[in-house]
């Protein structure tokens, strides 16, 4: 039961969302009832409070950017020499290790 109170209170907030209504429990529930939802009553609430202050549109485009990346704002910060007068950083040279044998090398790979 829960996972379908969970479902539906979800899918009543991306309609708000979509619709460009502010997503209250009322809302929530009056979508449900619309639907013949039946789900108990503290799941409406519970939805609004939690996508309170939440733009539910940037939610849904911005999730391929995964959890806990940095905001664009540090990112660059980070990415700023920390002073002007800093010397530029040295490039590594990259040192060649030998090869080691692959599968192909020892006459046997995957298709084989």
């Amino acid at each position: 039961m829960t996972s379908k109170a969970e479902l539906a209170c979800v899918y009543a907030a991306l309609i708000l969302a979509d619709d460009d209504v502010a997503v209250t429990g009322e809302k929530i529930q009056t979508i449900l009832k619309a639907a013949s939802v039946e789900i108990e009553p503290y799941w409406p609430g519970l939805f609004a409070k939690s996508l309170e202050g939440v733009n539910i549109k940037d939610l849904i485009t911005n999730i391929g950017s995964g959890v806990g990346a940095a905001p664009a704002g540090a990112v660059a910060a980070a990415a700023a020499p920390a002073s002007g007068d800093a010397a530029p950083a040295k490039k590594e040279e990259k040192k060649e290790e030998p090869d080691e044998e692959s599968d192909d090398d020892m006459g046997f790979g995957l298709f084989d």
